[in-house]
């Protein structure tokens, strides 16, 4: 064996005594006497033309066998040296590009940059960048700096000389005011930047070129004065004192970019600002109450416009998309009252009228003791006649203290009841929500008239797209919610009238939801059993399968799950609700709603023809639906060869798409600049961060404009490449093998094997080193790992089994390549992976060491659990959902045994690593515990780390980080024969909880030959 690389970590801050750290180093074996220098030579001269054919800066290179020497292993220390991409955006005339450069530690920095001369600009802590419409400006916050933020909290020395200040009182520290961000505004053709401090929000219509609204955070207190009498007619101060609460307003500027114009309004609360910027809407809250209310100012009036002068509190202000008419929640009425309720408010934004009353308890329509909520939002429809508001019971009043010992004798108690309709703790889970619960109502604006639309027997009604339809869509789960513990969700189906709230049933027992059209025509809900689209007329209430015609499915044919087949998806409908248009695997369709006429392929089979799975990329989502009279751009991925790219077609049948780009690569969703023909997008490989690049409207030109994370060039990486075999369930399987940048295949390699379901479409993804509750891909590869990533298919009643049948046939099928070392494989999973690695380690040994997240390993046990994020029981896992029985404990017992590694536990034979927090709301931990407890009754080398009060994953920096460590020492352990650390021999005892983590490494006497095989982890195998 070749002496390995022993690379020296030193202690930090977060982790005393940190331990050694190991790089991979592959055995070295006898070539075969055919392997001659010419041959050798032979297989370096790629490498070697590849270098010379990148000696200039390359986009997309890959380092030289020997350039791959010169560079370093990633280390845990790493981790924080890499940056993010946030907030990218272009100006409406495609020439200017803003985006964040965002740290792992340290502070971000918002870049502007000219993509046609090159020029940048950089503003240290900016965020929320938005160009005007014209792109001449840039607005964006400035978040303070993180010595401000922290100021206080640390002691600073004082500089020589000066006297050193006295420590301020505590509660003096607890009144000093937050920094505040500050807002600035960056001229571009100048570089000339305004800022404005103590800036709280800002806003910038989409379509604004000057006018820019500023609301400011409150102003540092001054000095207290003597009370000054409050004026004739007022309530002084300790009257005020008696007033339900509201809120105090701050200053809003509203600034005209271009002429540096200002119109100053103090003590504003809400306020909303037209698309064009000249038109405000604002509302006033000031201490005493004088000048209060909503007004409507506008740009080229001198004076704003009183929709309402009164003292009260004012919620939800809104207005519809012309600036026609407004509405807000007031309780000015009976603001002398206890508990004042909320009005609906509307009005007329032409000057004509004040705000009047359209709503409020008591008013036709509302149920009697209802009340108006301010926890929805107000909606107007897109006509503007028509306004969605919520309402809700009113409250139980609450019980004093004195009260609730009496009545419930200091007891809390949980009833479960089999009446229940979901379990007590799903109840328990949506409590807070059921408290808060509204019902939404609409305000008719032509006659006033209200109507409800929800209450508690039908608390979900959606109405179409522009919710000027003439019925909205009622669900009704309630007779099926106790099904929700063993399958999935089921409704009733209701025409809800918008004009009357009166409700037809439409169809009952629909797995699911059900959706209206964009226009309202029809009601259309996905049938697995059918393995269609259903879709109703709702001028008739005839009902038609839309898709029964199609020549190839339309459901999902990889979806191996016991219940119904979900679908491939529904790219949208037509103008007019004239078609739908839905996808198969490859390609794009239009179908009749009413089932009358034939399919068309919209996509003229060129997607299955040519292996390429096409989508319609939406570059404008305010047009929901699917143009057939224009050019629409593809994405288009090979179901094989993971290749990515875009296409474009006329969705008209009668073109074949046209293809743009198809590359070794993936792309994200670009966006496009509003008025000019450029392009915005990532591209990413696994040794290729997604910077930004720009092109043109058919991809040419492509141009990288980012180098986010120029470090990487330090850092040995690795390549990805798919790999195919056969399963012993007979399925040709891909997966993904991930070798280092100095891989050899003449020489013989540990490997790490990761798995879940499937991923081999994600071979082209990118993994920045950091730390997680899995391995990091990049990491260990880096590190002179090889990573196999299998994808798995299951057969129903038998997941691990399934597992075994593809896992074991592709590690064995790249062991049989003669570059891995058979004794040096290790496998790590989580949670589903988990479960997958626990049953095979009973049956096989292939593994050197194993790691298992949060496994279930009793499913007999599991099955009844409840997973507490949710409230839910988990037998709906296992009959319907991931873990594939398919059945009850009772219908089919002898499955729920023969896949549980628990009882077959006496056959392992790997080193395992558990990991299963305590607070696992997904998994019951104590699964992660009987397993452990098996193996280490039966002798077997087993830990389990339990991060204290954590969920289903390892969370927080330095936990993540701690495991990260854990991970890589056991691992090196078993694979690479590097010491163990503390924690793997001695443990952590309870008595040492707190003083120690066990990081640091055993010394090199305590490792001997006699340690092998023994239970406290000295040694391989």
């Amino acid at each position: 064996m070749r002496i390995f690389t022993i690379l020296t970590s030193f202690a930090t801050a977060t982790f005393a005594a940190r331990p050694f750290s190991f790089t991979a180093r592959p055995r070295t074996r006898q070539r075969p006497p055919s392997v001659t220098l010419a041959a050798r030579l032979r297989t370096l001269l790629p490498a070697l033309l590849l270098a010379l054919l990148f000696v200039a800066p390359a986009e997309f290179a890959v380092p030289t066998e020997a350039a791959a020497q010169e560079l370093r292993a990633l280390d845990h220390d790493d981790y924080d040296r890499w940056n993010s991409i946030q907030q990218s955006t272009l100006s409406a005339d495609g020439a200017w590009l803003s985006y964040r450069i965002v740290p792992r530690d340290g502070e971000a920095a918002l870049h502007v940059q000219h993509l046609d001369d090159g020029s940048e600009t950089i503003i240290p802590r900016a965020t929320g960048a938005r160009f005007t419409r014209d792109s001449r400006f840039l607005v964006f916050r400035i978040e303070p700096h993180e010595d401000d933020e922290d100021e206080g909290d640390a002691e600073a020395e004082p500089e020589e000389g000066e006297p050193e200040e006295e420590e301020p009182e505590e509660q003096d520290r607890a009144s000093e005011p937050e920094p505040a961000d500050s807002l600035g505004v960056l001229e571009l053709a100048t570089g000339e930047m305004r800022t404005r401090v103590r800036v709280d929000a800002f806003a910038l219509g989409d379509d604004a070129t000057d006018w820019l609204v500023v609301h400011f955070e409150p102003t540092e207190p001054a000095d207290e004065e003597p009370d000054e009498p409050a004026p004739e007619g007022e309530p002084d101060e300790d009257e005020a004192n008696d007033e339900p609460q509201r809120p105090e307003g701050t200053d809003l500027l509203w600034w005209n970019l271009d002429t540096n114009e200002e119109r100053h309004f103090d003590h504003v609360t809400e306020f909303q600002v037209s698309d064009d910027g000249r038109a405000l809407l604002y509302v006033r809250s000031s201490p005493r109450g004088e000048g209060d209310g909503v007004f409507f100012a506008q740009a080229d009036v001198d004076t704003p416009q009183a929709l309402l002068e009164a003292r009260g509190q004012i919620e939800r202000l809104t207005v519809e998309d012309d600036w026609n008419r407004a509405a807000f929640l007031s309780n000015h009425a009976d603001w002398g009252d206890e508990d004042p309720p909320l009005h609906l408010m509307v009005a007329e934004l032409d000057g004509s009228s004040a705000a009047r009353t359209a709503a409020a308890p008591g008013t036709a329509g509302i149920p009697d003791g209802w009340l108006l909520s301010e926890r929805a939002s107000l909606r107007f429809s897109d006509s503007g006649d028509r306004l969605r508001f919520a309402t809700a019971p009113a409250p139980e009043p609450e019980l004093d203290d004195d009260e609730k010992d009496e009545l419930l004798e200091n007891v809390t108690v949980d009833i479960w009841s089999w009446h229940d309709d979901f379990l007590q703790p799903h109840q328990l889970n949506d409590r807070q929500q059921e408290l808060n619960r509204t019902y939404d109502a609409v305000l008719h604006w032509s006659d006033g008239r209200v109507v409800q639309l929800e209450d508690p027997s039908l608390q979900s009604v959606s109405v179409a797209a522009g919710g000027d339809a003439d019925h909205a869509l009622g669900q009704d789960d309630l007779p099926y919610r106790p099904r929700v513990s063993w399958d999935t969700r089921y409704v009733d189906l209701y025409r809800v009238d918008m004009t009357t709230g009166e409700r037809e049933l439409l169809a009952e027992d629909i797995r699911g939801s059900g959706s209206l059209s964009p226009e309202g025509r029809f009601v259309y809900w996905w049938d697995g059993d059918a393995r269609g689209w259903q879709v109703m007329d709702l001028e008739t209430r005839s009902t038609v399968n839309a898709t029964a015609g199609m020549p190839v499915p339309v459901f999902n044919e990889l979806d191996d799950r016991p219940s119904p087949p979900g679908s491939y998806g529904l790219a949208g409908w037509t103008e007019g609700d004239t078609r739908m248009v839905v996808q198969d695997a490859h390609d794009l369709w239009e179908v009749d709603p009413l089932g009358q006429a034939s399919p068309v392929n919209l996509t003229q089979g060129y997607g299955r023809e040519s292996g390429l799975r096409l989508r319609i990329v939406r570059l404008d989502w305010s047009d929901l639906t699917v143009p057939t009279d224009e050019d629409v751009l593809l994405s288009a991925f090979h179901d094989r060869t993971k290749q990515d790219g875009f296409y474009r077609t006329r969705l008209d049948g009668s073109t074949t798409p046209t293809r743009l780009t198809l590359e070794d690569v993936a792309y994200s969703n670009p966006s496009r600049a509003e008025d000019a023909d450029r392009y915005l997008f990532t591209k990413r490989t696994f040794r290729d961060f997604p910077d930004l690049w720009v092109s043109d409207e058919n991809f040419e030109g492509q141009r990288r404009v980012t180098e986010a994370n120029p470090q990487q060039a330090e850092y040995r990486w690795g390549t990805a490449e798919l790999v195919s075999w056969t399963s012993t369930d007979g399925d040709e399987l891909q997966g993904i093998l991930y070798k280092p940048d100095d891989f050899d295949p003449n020489e013989e390699w540990p490997m790490m094997v990761y798995f879940y379901e499937r991923s081999s479409n994600g071979l082209h993804n990118y993994f920045a080193p950091g730390t997680g509750t899995s391995i990091n891909r990049t990491f260990y590869v880096s590190r002179g790992y090889l990573l196999f990533v299998p994808d798995i298919p299951y057969k129903e009643g038998y997941p691990g089994e399934s597992a075994m049948n593809a896992v074991v046939p592709g590690v064995l099928s790249v062991v049989e390549e003669g570059y891995v070392d058979r004794e040096r494989i290790g496998v790590q999973g989580h949670s589903w992976g988990g479960y997958q690695i626990a049953y095979m380690l009973t049956r096989t040994n292939l593994f050197a060491a194993a790691e298992a997240g949060a496994p279930v390993t009793n499913m007999t046990s599991a099955y009844g659990g409840i997973r507490w994020a949710s409230g839910r029981v988990r037998q709906m896992q296992y009959e319907q959902g991931q873990s594939r029985i398919g059945a009850s404990l009772w219908e089919a017992q002898h499955r729920y045994i023969e896949n549980s590694p628990l009882f077959t536990a006496y056959k392992v034979e790997t080193p395992l690593l558990i990991l299963h927090n305590d607070e696992d709301g997904a998994v019951p931990w104590e699964e992660g515990i009987q397993f452990f407890v098996a193996l280490r009754r039966l002798n077997k080398p087993v830990w389990l780390v339990n991060y204290n009060g954590q969920g289903h994953g390892v969370s927080g920096e330095h936990s993540q980080m701690d495991w990260a460590i854990r991970m890589q020492q056991f691992f090196d352990h078993y694979l690479l024969d590097a010491r163990p650390p503390v924690w793997m021999v001695d443990g952590v005892p309870a008595v040492a909880k707190g003083r120690t983590l066990g990081l640091e490494l055993v010394p090199e006497e305590r490792v001997t030959d006699a340690d092998d095989g023994d239970n406290n982890g000295g040694g391989g195998r």
